[in-house]
């Protein structure tokens, strides 16, 4: 690296306060928040105070590194007139789809269940909050370990196999 950098931090609990624009029409690929960081409009944007609140903030020179969480959404600012800086993307992911982040899954849930009357979005809450992000053991522990299937561990013939059908159910749409 060459130069110094501020790196400006935000939880991914922030999401609510940091005004991310469209989700599809990121001019970086990348979702972004519209508030400006250093001029932010508290009027068009108040909860943005409760992200800055929250907000980490690191001064890098050269030979510095930094471990970002994943999730946590970043400002990058040049400090210096000339800056060179590298960064590597390394996803700590057991996904096997293919995809090493679960942005897919949140534009498909986006796509399948948003629109959806309150009632049902709820009733899919509760299966994501159990199935997705609830312990392991209370998923599957009644179930015999032989037939668990999606529930188990995947071996490779089996991700293989849920990737498929999964593809083939996309395409008949």
């Amino acid at each position: 690296m060459l130069g110094r950098r501020r790196f400006t931090l935000f939880p991914p609990a922030q999401i609510g306060n940091l005004y991310v624009g469209p989700l599809d029409y990121a001019p970086t690929g990348a979702p972004m928040s519209l508030v400006q960081l250093h001029a932010p409009d508290f009027e068009r944007f108040p909860r943005f105070r409760e992200a800055l609140a929250h907000a980490r903030s690191a001064e890098l020179a050269p030979g510095d590194a930094l471990f970002i969480p994943p999730l946590w959404w970043h400002n990058v600012e040049s400090l210096d007139s000339l800056n060179v800086l590298v960064n590597y993307w390394w996803h700590a992911s057991g996904a096997v789809l293919g995809s090493v982040s679960g942005y897919d899954s949140l534009l498909h849930a986006i796509l399948n269940i948003r629109q959806l009357p309150e009632p049902v979005r709820e009733a899919w809450r509760a299966l994501f909050e159990h199935y997705v992000f609830g312990p392991q053991s209370q998923v599957s522990a009644h179930i015999p370990e032989e037939r668990r299937g999606v529930l188990g561990t995947l071996a490779p013939a089996d991700a293989e196999r849920l990737q498929a059908q999964l593809a083939q159910r996309l395409q008949s749409k």
